[in-house]
């Protein structure tokens, strides 16, 4: 009961010691709410005002048709231009799309032959060049297939193809990227407030009145990861229920208390990552230079930003003894799909067991740091 009292007090203790540290409150404040909603909004997949221009050499109704197709939300007002102007337009970023209709291409449908259309993409805007060349390809297919149908009378396609995207119907960005921004922020300030809790203490002296204390080095330990992760978690669940789901209006359709304990889990597995490499670092400046390789590889690298089956086999293999792997994981099915604990407990047992060992080897690196410091 002393080790549980102990644990408790020092937990408090490191509370209001946060609470009374104006740039980490501001911090955590900020990331919470101005940071989410800015990435959200900001930060679009989706095809949206689309900047592009036609080159009609044919001068024909199907031609007319094609460029009459491209239409707000995804494209701009198409602009009709010389063939002379493709490049300088290009090259002067004022086109990402330019679609050149060949002459007689009409007549060339018409009479059944295979006539082609050229499209220009500038692929330095890679996300929309990828899907807005997709949007293009189906929206030229579909007016030919208008056109023809209705020159020889109805057409009769093979397969009836009808695409029903779920859990997001309308393909909202910011669905996704409100969501994956709280869970990101997770990892970040997890890292920075373990991290800077154990070096406050070596800045401030306080660690020295530590050990004069009847309290052992993994009471301390334990104390600063369960305090920053109660805070970390408050805040997190709050700004999804208010941010996400109250100001941007994002349905969430799994339930906020398992979520809830899914990160408290991570949370324990990260700040014993961030107490871990504040005892390698002495300074926070130093411990700041070392951590951003760590979260940036975390979040780049866990599976919410680009899909783990599109990584080298070697690199997915690698990047499973990270805790955010298995977290994202489970967020996206307890968030996106609704998800019961029977699914995602396997990601819950996996955070658990790389939270431990990082707990492990962490509590050895602080008894090193508190031996030194006697």
């Amino acid at each position: 009961m002393r080790w549980i009292s102990n644990i408790y007090r020092l937990g408090v203790k490191e509370i209001f010691s946060l609470l009374r540290d104006p740039v980490l409150m501001g911090l955590i404040l900020y990331t919470f709410t101005f940071a989410f909603y800015t990435v959200a909004h900001g930060v679009q997949t989706e095809l949206n005002n689309a900047s592009i221009a036609v080159v009609d050499e044919d001068r024909s109704e199907l031609s007319g048709q094609i460029t009459g197709a491209f239409l707000p939300p995804y494209f701009k007002t198409p602009v009709v231009i010389d063939l002379s102007e493709v490049d300088p337009g290009m090259d002067a970023g004022r086109y990402t799309f330019v679609l050149d209709i060949p002459p007689g291409f009409e007549s060339d449908v018409l009479a059944g032959r295979t006539p082609e259309i050229q499209l220009n993409v500038d692929a330095t805007a890679m996300t929309i060049a990828g899907n807005g060349a997709t949007y293009i390809s189906s929206i030229v297919n579909a007016e030919l297939l208008k056109f023809v149908s209705r020159s020889s009378g109805t057409v009769v396609l093979p397969v009836d193809l009808r695409v029903r995207a779920k859990y997001n119907p309308n393909l909202h960005s910011s669905w996704f990227m409100a969501v994956m921004q709280i869970i990101n922020n997770l990892t970040i300030l997890a890292i920075i407030l373990s991290g800077a809790a154990v070096i406050r203490e070596r800045e401030h002296g306080t660690l020295e009145h530590l050990l004069v204390m009847p309290v052992t080095s993994s009471e301390i330990m334990l104390a600063k990861v369960w305090a920053n992760g109660l805070v970390i978690v408050l805040a997190a669940v709050l700004s999804l229920l208010f941010g996400v789901q109250g100001i941007l209006g994002v349905p969430i359709v799994g339930a906020s208390a398992l979520f809830a304990r899914g990160s408290a889990v991570y949370l324990f597995a990260v700040t014993a990552m961030g107490s871990t490499l504040s005892t390698v670092a002495t300074t926070m400046p130093q411990f700041g230079l070392l951590s951003i390789p760590v979260f940036v590889a975390m979040n780049l690298l866990s599976g919410g930003i680009t899909p783990l089956e599109s990584m080298p086999q070697a690199l997915q293999n690698t990047v499973q003894v990270l805790p955010s792997t298995h977290f994202i994981k489970f967020a996206q099915a307890v968030l996106y799909r609704g998800a019961g604990i029977e699914i995602v407990w396997p990601q819950l047992l996996a955070t658990t067991a790389i939270g431990v060992a990082f707990f492990a080897f962490g509590l050895a690196r602080f008894r090193a740091t508190l031996a030194s410091a006697r």
